[in-house]
C-alpha cells in the first residue's frame, strides 16, 4: 500500500473527522480549540485530536478505519502531528494500549497536568486507564514507524 498522505485538517472541514468516527460507531470526537489531523485514502481512513493543556498537549481520538489497522498508520498519523508540538503531549488510554504507545515513544514516566490528572480519576471510576506521556523532540527508535 502505497504511503497515505497525512495532514491537518482545517477547521472548516471539522464535521469531517466526527461523521468518520459516527461511520465506525465511535464514541471519539473532536475537540473545540484542538487541531485535527488526518490520514486520506480519498476519505478519512484515521484521525486524532491534539488539544492545549497547560505544558503541552492532550492527545485524543487516535482512531484508525479497521481495513488500515496494522500497517503502522496511528504510528505515523501521531509522530507526524506532534512533530512541530512544544511541551509534552499526554493521552490517557486503555491499559492495553500501552505498548503500542511505548514503541511510538510514550512512558508512564509522565506529570500530568491537575486538569488531566483529574480527568483520570473520574475516567477510572469507569474503566481501567492509564496515562502517558511524550516529551517534545524524543522520538522512537526507528523500527516503529
Amino acid at each position: 500500500m502505497p504511503e497515505l498522505p497525512i495532514d491537518p485538517l482545517p477547521e472548516p472541514l471539522w464535521p469531517l473527522l466526527n461523521k468518520f468516527y459516527r461511520r465506525h460507531d465511535s464514541s471519539m470526537k473532536a475537540l473545540k480549540g484542538g487541531r485535527l489531523w488526518v490520514a486520506r485514502d480519498g476519505d478519512i481512513v484515521a484521525g486524532l485530536c491534539l488539544t492545549p493543556v497547560v505544558g503541552g498537549q492532550w492527545l485524543t481520538g487516535v482512531f484508525v478505519a479497521p481495513d488500515y489497522r496494522g500497517q503502522g498508520l496511528a504510528a505515523r498519523l501521531i509522530l507526524e502531528a506532534v512533530a512541530s508540538v512544544e511541551g509534552t503531549v499526554w493521552l490517557l488510554c486503555h491499559p492495553d494500549l500501552e505498548r503500542l504507545y511505548q514503541r511510538i515513544g510514550f512512558t508512564q514516566d509522565t506529570r500530568l497536568p491537575q486538569s488531566l490528572g483529574e480527568r483520570l480519576v473520574r475516567y477510572k471510576r469507569n474503566k481501567p486507564m492509564i496515562a502517558m506521556g511524550l516529551e517534545s523532540g524524543v522520538r522512537p527508535p526507528s523500527d516503529s514507524r
